[in-house]
């Protein structure tokens, strides 16, 4: 027999309750970014594949639906994030070439769930800067962002950064190929040091001992920092890579809780700097993230300095009840 009410796994509707507070924080957010000088953009629920990948040629993510379009035979995806989708329309849609705020709000769909607790259809918030380069426009983010969960009652966070720039370049000098790349990726992102240790024991010296430590240059930012500088002692651009962090610890307000964690690799395929997540108590899960990402803009004709945050207002819905 088939029950024609029931919906598939992690698929749900919002009744009047949970709607009217999802409402009611999306619009108190999208007026606090448009009181910053960010543009609202609304992004096609479909768009052909090409558009949904983060480089030319590259595959689609594990968490984008795909379809063939009966009008043209080519191939569609269903939006999974809207970050590409609002770097399309920067860099050749407005072909803007100045700074540019950008802003969005809306459902995306995923094939499964990014957490056991999520839904596959999040309702995505989220603020792009285009054209500031380096640590202004991650400040600049980075406190909208504490200040859009501050205006939906979640002052007690934490915010966790890491520096993807650093193992990019240890990746790059190191010479390891596309197989080994992908390994330690792996393994960094499951947190296992004894599993690192042991791959990394095949590497040359001193990309060996390098590797094995960033599985635990995490926690305080000053005992990241001041670890990291005994570990990769003898980096000629450790301390390019370490200054952006040393910056984030000065100029975040004095009242931020801040971690900094190395080994923090998310989005670590289009990410080309610093990346954050703010945690928060009652969630297992970040409730925010974001990062820099310079390079996605020329996908589709225009590289640019890039750095944005989302967020996930379904999975905020427990703490939203004042919205109603």
């Amino acid at each position: 027999m088939t029950y024609r009410w029931l919906l598939p796994d992690h698929i749900e509707d919002l009744l009047p309750e949970s709607a009217w507070c999802l409402e009611g924080a999306r619009r108190l957010l999208l007026d606090t970014l448009r009181g910053r000088g960010y543009q609202l953009v609304i992004p096609p629920l479909v768009e052909f594949v090409e558009s949904l990948a983060v480089e030319a040629g590259q595959e689609l993510g594990p968490l984008t639906f795909s379809l063939v379009d009966p009008l043209s035979g080519r191939q569609l995806g269903l939006r999974s994030d809207m970050t590409l989708q609002a770097a399309r329309i920067d860099a050749h849609g407005m072909n803007h070439q100045g700074v540019n705020r950008l802003c969005y709000a809306g459902a995306v769909v995923h094939t499964h769930p990014e957490a056991p607790t999520r839904s596959r259809e999040p309702f995505q918030v989220g603020a792009e800067l285009y054209g500031v380069v380096g640590l202004e426009g991650d400040l600049e983010i980075m406190n909208l962002l504490l200040t859009c969960l501050e205006q939906l009652g979640l002052k007690e966070v934490r915010v966790d950064v890491g520096q993807v720039a650093l193992f990019r370049r240890m990746v790059e000098q190191a010479r390891l190929n596309r197989s080994q790349t992908a390994q330690v990726t792996e393994i960094l992102q499951q947190r296992d040091v004894p599993s690192l240790k042991r791959w990394a024991h095949a590497l040359p010296a001193p990309w060996n001992w390098r590797f094995s430590a960033l599985g635990e240059l995490n926690g305080s930012p000053g005992q990241v920092l001041e670890a990291a500088r005994q570990a990769l002692a003898g980096w000629a651009d450790l301390e390019s890579m370490l200054a952006p962090l040393d910056a984030v610890q000065q100029h975040l307000p004095a009242h931020t809780a801040l971690s900094f964690d190395l080994a923090e690799l998310h989005g670590v395929h289009y990410h080309s700097g610093l990346v954050f997540a703010v945690y928060c108590p009652g969630f297992a899960e970040a409730v925010a993230r974001g990062g820099r990402y310079d390079d996605i803009g020329e996908s589709f004709g225009q590289a640019r300095p890039a750095v944005g945050f989302s967020l996930d207002l379904k999975a905020l819905l427990p703490r939203l009840k004042t919205f109603q």
